[in-house]
């Protein structure tokens, strides 16, 4: 498992990350608030359920509102065999703040 900045991260999507599934993984309501565009809601909670769903294989951004949640999932996600796992530190309010 990898982690980046909010800045990294936007540097890796537009040179290297062009494929990565960005994998939102906190609650629906929080998703409606605000969200990177182009992500995929699985609320953390639901992770287990839905990894038959996600390729272990591709390049998977985790992302949450600070970094814990989606830090603990990349850790799971690392653990069920997935080779490409990145952590967004900071979470979306970093990306809303250094970012957009």
């Amino acid at each position: 498992m990898r982690e980046f900045s909010a800045t990294q991260l936007k540097q890796h999507l537009e040179t290297d990350g062009a494929g990565a599934l960005l994998l939102d993984v906190r609650e629906p309501w929080e998703f409606r608030v605000c969200h990177i565009d182009g992500s995929q809601l699985i609320p953390m909670g639901q992770i287990p359920a839905s990894l038959k769903a996600l390729d272990p294989g591709r390049e998977t951004v985790v992302i949450c509102h600070h970094g814990i949640r989606s830090r603990q999932v990349a850790r799971y996600l690392d653990h069920q065999g997935f080779s490409n796992v990145i952590n967004l530190a900071g979470g979306v309010d970093a990306w809303a703040r250094d970012v957009d």
